[in-house]
């Protein structure tokens, strides 16, 4: 059966707009290089820790949804949105290889009349100077003429139950005006509201910005906790004070680390031609280099406490709780967990772990011993430290079992543990 849409990448982007397709009636086949990923869906199973669920998989499955490694599938829809992964490389710069195979794939068979969209996370100017000359080549057909082209950041907050895909605005931006519209047609069947930018670049640059400014902001937060600690001063009540004010304000918290699949991005580093030149956005490396050190002041916060207690970190048994990036949610990506647990490792502590999304942890390929009965782990680790808020635990209860416990996530109440 041909599909109208292809969703190719079945990870954390494309699986949320195949179920959106499908729930909005779209005839959907998804494609993945990865067997495994085509093995896990067709069982009826995720194949992306923090993605969708193992039901909503199956209800996808039995409104139409089909899983493929086939290629050939490409050739035969009349939509197709690329979702390939774009992780950070060594240099700090995105990695566009799985984003390079896609679109060979699909220029491999593209038809006339065909919206290709992107919504990979990639540098500005990506799509008209990488993605477009690849379809052209691949296919002998001419983008803005024979086939649309567009690109739509994509916006989904993991775990958000208020704001799901239908209701979160759409940015879409396309090489011709015909191309925005071919888009905005698409994507209008599956969300309330399409906003249209001026042109592809203008797109690619908005998840730029929202992403930066979360950064950014964070990053101030970040610095705020450790003035405020070294003064005295309660942060997590500053905060809360200060998000009563009805306009300017907007709060962020701070944390262990930043992590999650959104990193940011200087696109100044990447020139658009070789008359223009890199402009770095020193806020942003500023940012990140506030970000990057709240790891090693959790280690110092846990030393000190520690030392306090007339306790050496060498030695000393830590429980670390929660090693995701997000509360209630099984994702990893980027969480500052790892990094902690590091750097106690080689400071020589005993490192312990409770996570009821993550069943199995390994840190430099080594297992670390997961916690079976959480207040009797704390009870008996001479510290334990909270890097995220799951749902689930009972902070106020923890507090009481604890020797010593350090929240970095401010969840726990005033005075009932020692928080970043």
């Amino acid at each position: 059966m041909p599909a109208d849409l292809a969703v190719i990448g079945l990870g954390h982007l494309g699986l949320p707009l195949a179920q959106a397709a499908v729930a909005a009636g779209v005839q959907t086949v998804g494609y993945d290089t990865d067997p495994r990923a085509y093995a896990e869906l067709s069982a009826g199973r995720t194949p992306v820790e923090g993605s969708l669920t193992a039901s909503d998989i199956r209800r996808m499955l039995s409104g139409g949804f089909r899983p493929t490694t086939n290629p050939a599938e490409l050739g035969r829809v009349r939509t197709a949105v690329i979702c390939a992964p774009t992780p950070l490389g060594a240099d700090r710069t995105l990695d566009l290889t799985a984003v390079g195979e896609a679109v060979r794939a699909l220029a491999a068979r593209l038809r006339p009349h065909t919206t290709v969209l992107l919504e990979s996370a990639v540098q500005p100017g990506t799509t008209e100077s990488y993605v477009l000359p690849l379809l052209e080549e691949g296919s002998g057909l001419r983008a803005g003429r024979d086939f649309h082209l567009a690109h739509s950041p994509n916006r989904l907050d993991p775990g958000n139950r208020t704001h799901v895909y239908t209701s979160i605005p759409k940015v879409i931006g396309g090489l011709t005006p015909a191309c925005t519209e071919s888009a905005a047609a698409f994507y209008g069947r599956l969300t309330d509201k399409v906003v249209r930018a001026r042109g592809l670049r203008e797109a690619e640059m908005t998840k730029v910005l929202e992403t930066n400014f979360r950064h950014i902001n964070i990053a101030l937060v970040n610095e705020m906790a450790v003035l405020c600690h070294d003064l005295g001063v309660d942060l997590w009540d500053v905060i809360r004070c200060a998000e009563t004010k009805p306009f300017g304000f907007q709060p962020f918290r701070p944390g262990p680390g930043v992590g999650g699949h959104g990193a940011p991005v200087d696109p100044g580093y990447l020139p658009y031609n070789s008359r223009t030149p890199g402009h770095p956005l020193r806020m942003v490396s500023l940012a990140q280099e506030i970000n990057n050190r709240m790891p090693q002041y959790v280690i110092q916060r846990c030393a000190t406490l520690l030392n306090e207690h007339g306790k050496s970190v060498r030695g000393a048994r830590v429980l670390l709780l929660g090693v995701t990036y997000k509360p209630d949610l099984a994702d990893q990506e980027a969480s500052p967990a790892r990094e902690v647990a590091t750097r106690l490792m080689d400071m020589g502590a005993q490192i312990g772990y409770h996570d009821p999304h993550v069943l199995d942890w390994r840190v430099r390929d080594l297992p670390v011993p997961r916690a079976d009965s959480l207040y009797e782990a704390a009870s008996s680790a001479d510290l334990t430290v909270l890097l995220q808020h799951h749902r689930t635990y009972d902070l106020q209860g923890l507090a009481v079992k604890a020797q010593l416990l350090l929240d970095t996530r401010g969840a726990t109440p005033a005075g009932a543990a020692h928080r970043l």
